[in-house]
């Protein structure tokens, strides 16, 4: 009994050495937070992190401790950290999960790591790494499962160590700027299931075989990496695939069929490659998991398996691009859970299976350019999810569904180039989230409705049977083409205030009488007006002339009479035909030109003071003197030579304008989604939006819409009449390539608009302009609303430029394939953004490095006058 009190003893003298062992390792814990904290420059998002809070330290923003007060998680992802990662960091024993992703973290890869000796999951992705990782990797992070650095800029050969690190289960180094050959020895990591090695620039080389031996891999992302050859054989060995992705490489040959009884895959993107040969699925029902196949842009024949409609799973089939032909599986349209179907661009032909819709929530139906037949199916919008139906250019017939009257998503019908007729269902003018119908080269019939849908932005229903009085719209549609109907009546005079924001309006080859309403001048948005071969009468109105951005106007082959407004004479065209009507008097002074040599043809009454194609001389017909008449025969004899010359030249050039001039040899290729047309574009060039100009063009600050801050920068590149057809395949070619770029350090090429007489390149709008104006501008400038001076570039700005400038030449130079040389590095091509963002600019000079094979060459020396760009 005696011992008792001792025993007593001793276990109170237990808890108190423990209660101390945990309030000094609960002291060195919170110490060491502090000071990481106090090593990353006490970053905002750390605010938490405080000896004055009363909290503890395991409540700390993104700190996660054991029960025991040991720190175990750091996961600070997204939190604006800029600083190096500290060695302090290791000093939390006990770290095992370490997340830092999606900051600014600049440097090389730490190899101080290896003192974090409990580490078994690191990610780094979404930073700024740079440089080489340790060749000793294996050594450096000896119990990593998780190792993610995706999205940085790390260079080098991936290590071959990384082969020994068996322990790893995922593995992610894609978007870097690894090269060398695709590594081989990533066979021996037999623990892996997620594997991303995409969008480096690895040397052209085939699939290493040895991937087949990743029996457990679920995860494969392997797309843009330079990929040449067939896929191995090997590879129907990696059936736990649920993610497949090779897309945006040069395999080619046919698709393993194995891969086809993978009975966990889910999504198999092999889109942009050169894969051949049919679709051969040898056991449907083990692939019944699919829910996403993507075979876009490979040269795949035959006819689409029947078994896809096996595939219950399956919630997105893309195969456009391809040479399928024969008709579209029947079971296709009872697939439960499909909801986009995409089937352009191939040679498929029969009907669309009728069942499409009425099983499954389909949103998105693209078979545009096959030679489809057969009727829309009646049942398309069955579950009211339906959104875009995209079937022209096919021989498709009947008529447009009842049932897209009752879709309330509907947002975009395309029907053009078809046999459709019968009337449009009523419901379909009623569906307010409808923006784009185009609906032309049809048979269909009916009226127009007295009102449009809100949103409604395009309506195109050129040659169809459409008839009754032209209705005056409350509308904000920008695009109305009508023409090649059998409209009647008078064009509305309240036209101007029902779509305010026009800015194409075509009404020809109709039957229209009336009087041109002279309202329509206040559509000041206006860029093309056809109303030829009609039957209008009365005068053109004055207010035409006030149409600043019009610069396509067609009123030939109607009953217009009187003169010319001389107010006509202000507007520049590129495009004005008034022929085939009954005007008279003086041509305005602003149009009477050769230029417009076949604009005024069949109008007895007109008269020019210049010799223009069948209109008659407005010189004076009174006497003239034998001498005054001798003279002036004398004298035309001298300057004829000159007037033939003059004449040719002036010849020479309205055949180039006559070329453009038309609306329709305008050429947009887009690069994004657009919110705007060409017509924004180009009623937009105007001297009073010119923000600068240059040897190879002027620079213009264009609004696309009413909204502040939708504003872009087009640059008006000089054509000294047409290009030939190789240059004009090649600018094209180019323009392509520098529109697939995607990098913040580069500016945005949004799209291209040609036409035969001119390049017009549209970019996202830089806030701050050039970096040469803030360092060598002459006086302040203006930016926005605000007086810069000069100069006023603080320390850290500038060297956020260099850095931003420096990663946009090494993506161009390392990561483009084939890669870029600008050969006109300078401040003034370096635009900043409102956040001071550099971003190179100006490709004008920029030149493709070609393949050894190709006869092109770079020969002459580039660059601005006083400059050579470096080697």
């Amino acid at each position: 009994m005696a011992s008792s009190p001792l025993l007593l003893l001793l276990s109170l003298l237990s808890l108190v050495a423990l209660s101390l062992s945990q309030q000094t390792q609960t002291s060195t814990e919170r110490q060491t937070l502090l000071q990481i904290k106090d090593d990353w420059d006490n970053p905002v998002a750390l605010a938490s992190w405080s000896n004055s809070t009363s909290s503890s330290y395991c409540n700390w923003t993104g700190v996660t401790c054991s029960t025991d007060g040991s720190v175990t998680k750091l996961v600070l992802s997204t939190e604006n950290i800029t600083g190096d990662i500290p060695p302090s960091i290791c000093q939390l024993k006990s770290l095992s999960h370490l997340d830092l992703s999606y900051n600014e973290i600049p440097g090389s890869f730490p190899p101080f790591l290896s003192n974090c000796s409990n580490l078994q999951y690191l990610d780094l992705s979404n930073n700024w790494f740079v440089g080489e990782l340790p060749s000793n990797i294996d050594m450096v992070l000896p119990n990593i499962t998780y190792f993610c650095l995706s999205d940085n800029n790390f260079t080098g050969e991936i290590p071959t160590s990384i082969g020994k690190m068996t322990q790893l289960q995922s593995l992610w180094l894609d978007n870097n700027l690894f090269n060398g050959t695709m590594p081989r020895f990533i066979s021996n990591l037999t623990n892996l299931l997620q594997l991303a090695l995409a969008w480096n620039s690895f040397t052209p080389g085939q699939l290493p075989e040895e991937y087949g031996s990743l029996t457990n891999l679920t995860y494969m992302f392997i797309a843009k990496a330079n990929l040449e050859g067939e896929i191995p054989d090997s590879f129907i060995k990696l059936t736990q695939l649920v993610q497949f992705d090779l897309s945006q490489n040069s395999l080619k040959g046919s698709i393993p069929s194995g891969i086809w009884s993978f009975s966990n895959l889910k999504y198999l993107y092999l889109y942009d490659n050169n894969l051949t040969g049919e679709i051969t699925i040898n056991n449907p029902f083990g692939a019944n998991s699919l829910v996403e196949i993507d075979l876009t842009k490979n040269q795949l024949t035959g006819s689409i398996p029947k078994s896809f409609g096996t595939l219950q799973n399956l919630s997105i089939l893309f195969l456009s691009y391809n040479q399928f032909s024969g008709e579209i599986p029947e079971g296709i349209g009872l697939l439960p859970k499909l909801t986009d179907l995409r089937l352009f661009y191939n040679n498929l032909t029969g009907t669309l299976p009728q069942e499409l819709g009425k099983h499954s929530p389909l949103w998105n139906l693209e078979v545009f350019n096959n030679t489809l037949s057969g009727a829309i199916p009646a049942n398309i919008c069955y579950n009211g999810s339906f959104t875009s139906l995209s079937v022209q250019n096919n021989i498709m017939t009947g008529s447009i569904p009842q049932s897209l009257g009752n879709c309330p998503h509907l947002n975009n019908l395309q029907v053009d180039n078809n046999r459709f007729t019968g009337e449009v269902p009523a419901g379909v003018w009623q569906v307010q989230n409808l923006t784009t119908v185009v609906m032309s080269n049809n048979m269909l019939s009916g009226e127009l409705p007295s009102s449009l849908p809100s949103n409604l932005t395009r309506l195109e229903i050129v040659n169809n049977r459409f008839s009754g009085n032209l209705p005056s719209y409350s509308s904000l549609i920008l695009v109305f083409k009508a023409g090649g109907n059998n409209f009647t009546g008078d064009i509305p005079s309240n036209l101007s205030t029902g779509m305010p924001l026009l800015q194409t309006l075509d009404l020809s080859e109709n039957s229209i009488s009336g009087e041109i309403p002279s309202s329509i001048g206040s559509l000041q948005s206006l860029s093309m007006l056809n109303l030829s071969h009609n039957k209008i009468s009365g005068e053109i109105p004055a207010s035409i002339g006030s149409m600043l951005v019009l610069t396509s106007l067609d009123l030939s082959s109607n009953k217009l009479s009187g003169e010319i407004p001389s107010a006509l004479g202000n507007v520049k065209f590129n495009f004005l035909n008034l022929s085939s009507n009954d005007l008279s008097g003086k041509i305005p002074s602003g149009i009477d030109s050769t230029a417009y040599d076949e604009s005024f043809l069949l109008n007895p009454g007109l008269c020019s003071s210049v010799s223009i194609n069948g209109v008659s001389s407005c010189r004076s017909k009174d006497g003239i003197s034998h001498g005054l008449r001798n003279l002036f025969i004398a004298l035309g004899v001298i300057i004829l030579v000159i007037i033939v010359i003059f004449a040719l030249c002036l010849m020479r050039d309205y055949h180039r304008k006559k070329d453009a001039s038309d609306p329709a040899m305008w050429k947009l290729t887009s690069f994004h989604r657009l919110d705007f047309t060409e017509n924004s574009i180009v009623r937009g060039m105007t001297k009073e939006n010119l923000v600068g100009s240059g040897g190879s063009g002027q620079v213009y600050r264009v609004s696309v819409s009413t909204r502040a801050g939708d504003v872009v920068a087009v640059k008006n590149i000089y054509s000294k009449g047409k290009l030939g057809t190789k240059l004009e395949r090649e600018f094209d070619s180019e323009v392509k390539i520098l529109g697939s770029i995607r990098h913040s350090n580069i500016v945005k090429l949004l799209c291209c608009i040609s036409s035969p007489d001119s390049k017009l390149l549209v970019y996202e709008y830089m806030e701050n302009s050039s970096l040469d104006k803030w360092l060598h501008g002459k006086s302040n400038f203006t930016v926005g609303s605000t007086e810069a001076p000069i100069g006023s570039l603080d320390w850290p700005t500038r060297l956020q430029i260099a850095i931003g400038a420096a990663r946009g030449l090494y993506y161009m130079h390392h990561e483009c394939a084939p890669p870029i040389v600008h050969r006109d590095v300078k401040s003034s091509n370096i635009l900043l953004d409102s956040e001071f963002n550099a971003k190179i600019a100006d490709f004008g000079l920029a030149r493709l490095l070609m393949k050894p094979d190709e006869p092109e060459t770079v020969s002459a020396v580039a660059g601005s006058f006083g400059y050579m760009a470096p080697g």
